[in-house]
Order: C-alpha cells, then sequence, then structure tokens
C-alpha cells in the first residue's frame, strides 16, 4: 500500500520532474522531506510495481525513431504471464487492460522502425499471442493527471 508521502510523490511528479542540479532535492523540499528519502520512495514504488516506469518520456520519431500504440487479445487466466513478458520489454512505456476483446494495450517507442518489428515479434514468440500494432500517424497532447 501507499502512505501519505507515497501518495504525494505520485501527484508530485505527474506535474513534471525540475530540471536543475539537484532536482530529487527540489522534489523533496516541495515535499517537506529529504532528497534521500524521496529517491529511496521512488525506488520502493518501482520495485513494489506501484510505478512501472520512471524516466523521461522522449520524441521518438524526431530521435529517428518508432512509437507505437499495440493490443493484444489474452484470455484472463493467462493476462498475468503475459503482462510480466511484455512489461520486461524496456521499450514499452505504458501497458494498460481494457475492458474489450484487445484487452492489453501498451505503447511501444523504440530507437528504429526495425527495432519496433523486432520487439513485437520477441513478444509474439515469449507470449504465443499475435500484437496488432498501430504505428502512430499523428500526435494529440492530452494531458492526464491522475490524484492518488
Amino acid at each position: 500500500m501507499m502512505d501519505e508521502l507515497d501518495r504525494a510523490l505520485i501527484n508530485t511528479l505527474q506535474g513534471g520532474f525540475p530540471i536543475c542540479e539537484r532536482p530529487y532535492a527540489e522534489v523533496a523540499e516541495r515535499l517537506g522531506s529529504t532528497e534521500e528519502t524521496v529517491i529511496e520512495r521512488i525506488g520502493s514504488l518501482l520495485e513494489r510495481g506501484l510505478l512501472s516506469r520512471f524516466g523521461p518520456m522522449y520524441h521518438a520519431e524526431q530521435m529517428g525513431g518508432a512509437l507505437s500504440l499495440a493490443a493484444m487479445q489474452i484470455p484472463p487466466d493467462d493476462f498475468e504471464r503475459v503482462t510480466g513478458i511484455v512489461n520486461s520489454q524496456p521499450q514499452v512505456a505504458h501497458n494498460y487492460e481494457r475492458n474489450h476483446r484487445l484487452n492489453m494495450w501498451f505503447v511501444l517507442a523504440t530507437e528504429t522502425s526495425e527495432g519496433q518489428q523486432e520487439v513485437i515479434t520477441r513478444i509474439e514468440r515469449e507470449t504465443g499471442y499475435p500484437v496488432y500494432n498501430m504505428p502512430k500517424i499523428r500526435e494529440y497532447f492530452v494531458e492526464l493527471k491522475l490524484h492518488v
């Protein structure tokens, strides 16, 4: 479970991460905590699976890479196993369960277009299920902040 500091940390970080010499110290000051505690808490949230990722989001295409939304149809009794495989891929930024025939959706960002197909092929091979790849054609910015 999360305590109040965990919640405050997540809520604060959803608004952005400071660009400065000691960003963790700046976050800590906002929260009335210490730099060491903030670093430890982020690590703990990641280890416990309460955060799936902590790091920058890049515009892959502007750097020569590729970005895609992908979906899979996974039987409920195999969902946890497949989630572990998909989430173990460093190129997967987000993974969500949906109430739909295609019930697993994730974002895939790779260094190259070829790399995107390599990751998709690896996921299909390791899971035994097809990946429906939907490459980004146009980008829209919709800011979503979830208060936890």
